[in-house]
Order: C-alpha cells, then structure tokens, then sequence
C-alpha cells in the first residue's frame, strides 16, 4: 500500500534559468524535480508519487551542447501509494448506478463496486439513488465506504485517463460498508 523507494530522475534546466555564471540553485533543481513528478502522476512499478521524503544527491551537471540546456542527476527518497489486491481501503462514492458504484480512493479516481459484491444490498431507484442494505445502511454519493480490493489494472493511456490504476471492490467480509453517510455522521 504505502512504501518509500529510492528513485532516480534527470532534471532539465532550460539554458535561460543559468545565471550569468552558469550555476543554478538547488532549490530550483529541487522545483523542477517536483513538477515533473507532478506531471508524471504515477509510475506503474511504484504506485503514485505523494511525497520527496529525502534528496540524496544532486549530480553535476550535463551541458547540452546545440542548446546549452543543463542536465542534472538527482537521486532522491519518495512516498509513494501502490494498491494491491487483497488491501481494506476506504474511498467516497461519486457516481451510483443500478449496476453499482464508483468511488474515489486517495490519488485512485476510478473504483468500482460491482451491485453483485454488495451482499443484502438492493438498489433504490430515486432522486438520490442509492443502495440499502438490510439493516438500512446506505450508500450514496458522498458516502465514505470500507472496501477490499478485488483487483488492479494499470492504465497508461486510453482515451482521457492517462497514468492511473484503476481498482475492482467489493463489501464481502467483516467490518466492510459505509462507514460515514452524507452529512458526516458516523454510521
């Protein structure tokens, strides 16, 4: 689920960042390094980038001779969330229909809870459509909900999701469902 690993990017400084000593800041290295881990999203080895715990080197840098752009090595510490089948994860439902819901899970967008791994719910058709379990327990949109993680598949690019893992859930087993409604309150 949570791990830090120790990973390795070449950070490039477009040659009109240079001083007139041709030196740069750490401090800006470090910037640039963080945007490009923000661009990136997600690795499919790792999981998706939350934090740079450590910078552990700055190499020297490389000098691109046709455009003067500077390359430099930076090895560095990061936090990084990787979902596995088999983990208990809590995610907010967004989107409910008759075949069942998507929730939200940390950096995760697309979880899916299939109506069939929700045993005693049943679906109520409505202005606010919702499943309700025996006991009167429901999920709806805005509802934070414990699941198992069925499955992960690794998505590089198709259509408009670009980098994500998207998930498989399901409420089979103790302690799984929603665990706070709508307003807050806990269930």
């Amino acid at each position: 689920m949570f791990h830090e690993v120790e990973l390795f990017r070449e950070v490039a400084v477009l040659a009109e960042n240079l001083d007139r000593d041709k030196l740069v800041s750490s401090r800006f290295i470090v910037t640039r390094l963080l945007e490009g881990l923000l661009s990136e999203k997600a690795d499919e080895v790792h999981g998706y980038f939350l934090a740079v715990t450590g910078l552990k080197r700055i190499g020297k840098g490389e000098v691109v001779h046709n455009s003067g752009d500077v390359f430099f090595p930076v090895v560095f510490n990061c936090r990084m969330f990787l979902p596995s089948k088999g983990d208990i994860l809590e995610g907010v439902v967004h989107h409910v229909y008759r075949l069942g819901v998507f929730l939200r899970c940390g950096p995760v967008k697309y979880v899916f809870l299939s109506a069939r791994k929700m045993p005693n719910y049943r679906y109520v058709v409505g202005e606010k459509p919702a499943f309700l379990h025996d006991d009167l327990a429901r999920i709806e949109k805005d509802v934070v909900v414990r699941f198992e993680v069925l499955g992960v598949r690794w998505i590089e690019r198709r259509e408009d999701i670009t980098k994500e893992f998207m998930m498989l859930a399901s409420l089979q087993g103790d302690m799984l469902g929603p665990v706070t409604g709508p307003d807050g309150l806990d269930l």
